[in-house]
């Protein structure tokens, strides 16, 4: 199992970060170890201290497939639900400045919460998917697929050109503006069609 992820997929997340808007999507990879489970916490890591919450569609792959076309990609789908990616804002910035991979903000233990995951059906992606976040009861981030760069089925299609998807793998979309730090004693609730969907705090 692999966790695949894609950054800058919504414009107002790269405006807040004064990132470059990409011309292709950008990929990352988070191993087994990132995952926890939406019957987990979040446990803060010891070296960093400005770890930030950032709320994403995610997509379960249902069966193995390699160079898959946009239209075919509803076939490989299995479930989706939502997901954190957690990223140690302050371990990114320093690997920025001296042009390494992001792997130790982005990949570390834990940084990959995925809630309970709902059966997927092609007709989920003929309309937009409205998700929110909110930290200790108020609303911090409020995200719809219409509003990604790249769709999931596009995004399929993007990666499974590189790596052969296998059943169980993960797929983050992205995340949509108003990523924030998170502090021990927090607790995210994250609502997919406003039905609250998961619950997890940060110990």
């Amino acid at each position: 199992m692999k966790i695949i992820c894609i950054g800058r997929n919504y414009v107002d997340h790269i405006t807040e970060l004064s990132n470059e808007r990409p011309t292709e999507p950008v990929v990352f990879l988070k191993p087994d170890t990132a995952l926890i489970d939406a019957n987990s916490h979040f446990y803060y890591p010891k070296f960093s201290s400005d770890v930030h919450y950032e709320l994403e569609l995610v997509f379960r792959i249902g069966k193995v497939g390699k160079n898959i076309e946009a239209k075919f990609a509803h076939k490989y789908i299995d479930s989706y639900g939502l997901g954190i990616d957690f990223t140690a804002r302050d371990v990114q910035s320093k690997l920025k400045e001296k042009g390494l991979p992001w792997e130790k903000a982005k990949a570390f233990n834990g940084s990959a919460f995925v809630s309970a995951m709902l059966p997927f059906e092609p007709s989920i992606l003929e309309n937009p998917i409205h998700f929110t976040l909110h930290k200790n009861g108020t609303l911090v981030q409020d995200g719809n697929s219409e509003l990604m760069i790249w769709n999931v089925a596009e995004l399929i299609e993007e990666v499974s050109k590189y790596f052969t998807l296998k059943t169980g793998d993960y797929i983050f979309t992205g995340t949509p503006a108003g990523v924030g730090p998170v502090a021990i004693g927090d607790v995210l609730t994250g609502a997919l069609e406003d039905s609250p969907l998961f619950e997890l705090a940060i110990s």
